[in-house]
């Protein structure tokens, strides 16, 4: 065979192959850190494969940009999603509302089942999250943003008065953690893997909070504001989990553990509750603005 068309072969293979290398690498590449150590032939064999794959994904990715860039412009589904931000607003909080209420009751079953307040209050926590999500996305379904202001006003304040009482579930959380040492223990490979997601999501949702400032809705805001609370509480909830499951307890003592998720669990706390109090007083006051207006318009 030619060698420049066997380069060109392996350096462009057919897209099929190129799905089917992502998982098949990625799978190797974690058992052969996880199961058989890194100087074992199959390690070398996932290590070159992994290479591999990374270098054809890196090649073809200038034409994946293409392709769904120009299946972004002529897609008609794919336009609505983009230029209809009442949409995309609506479904995010639908989809959210259901994964908070599934997760809840889950939550709440463990709490019932082990008799344990820890699983109760985040039953709780994320009770609170579903409804305030079910809450917005009622009127994100009726209204354009900014053609009711009221009416988004006084939802933005219900959400602030919302995050004063999940507080209380947060607080119970962190009591948990730091007194009883509550937390979760997972594989090395999933806290790995929840660490990339939660940040994911906290980088996300502080982009997404400067973003739909622009459209200057109450009611985008504030559902902003919840994914926000939402991946502070992961980071906390992460940040214990990975203290359990890579042994942090051989470099720190239990004392020191403790300190640093009260002082985070803390720091969290105080965050949300100055959320809640910025939205309060900012909605309130906006809303007495709107009815001095009316007063004197209604006047004339």
């Amino acid at each position: 065979m030619d060698i420049k068309r066997l380069c060109k072969a392996l350096l462009f293979p057919h897209i099929a192959i190129l799905i089917i290398l992502l998982p098949v690498a990625t799978a190797l590449l974690v058992y052969s850190m996880v199961y058989v150590g890194t100087e074992s032939v199959i390690a070398v064999i996932s290590y070159v494969l992994a290479a591999y794959t990374l270098t054809v994904w890196c090649v073809r990715m200038p034409n994946i940009i293409k392709f769904f860039s120009k299946f972004k412009n002529e897609n008609k589904y794919a336009r609505m999603w983009l230029e209809d931000t009442q949409l995309r607003m609506k479904l995010t909080l639908l989809g959210t509302f259901l994964w908070n209420l599934a997760y809840a009751i889950m939550q709440l079953g463990l709490g019932f089942y082990h008799s344990s307040f820890w699983f109760v209050s985040l039953s709780v926590y994320y009770v609170s999250l579903a409804l305030m999500r079910l809450f917005l996305v009622r009127f994100t379904g009726k209204h354009l943003p900014g053609e009711d202001m009221k009416g988004e006003l006084f939802r933005y304040r219900a959400c602030g008065w919302i995050f004063l009482v999940m507080n209380i579930a947060l607080s119970f959380m962190i009591f948990f953690m730091v007194y009883w040492g509550r937390t979760f223990v997972h594989h090395e490979i999933t806290t790995i893997a929840m660490a990339a997601f939660t940040f994911t999501s906290f980088t996300f949702a502080i982009i997404n909070m400067v973003k739909y400032r622009k459209y200057n809705s109450p009611v985008y805001s504030a559902a902003k504001a919840i994914s926000l609370a939402s991946a502070c509480v992961s980071m906390l909830t992460l940040e214990s989990t990975m203290m359990t499951t890579f042994g942090a307890t051989g470099e720190m003592t239990v004392l020191e553990q403790k300190i640093m998720l009260g002082a985070s669990g803390g720091a969290i706390s105080a965050f949300i509750i100055a959320m809640a109090v910025y939205m309060i007083v900012k909605s309130t006051k906006k809303l007495k603005l709107l009815r001095a207006e009316e007063k004197i318009n209604g006047e004339q």
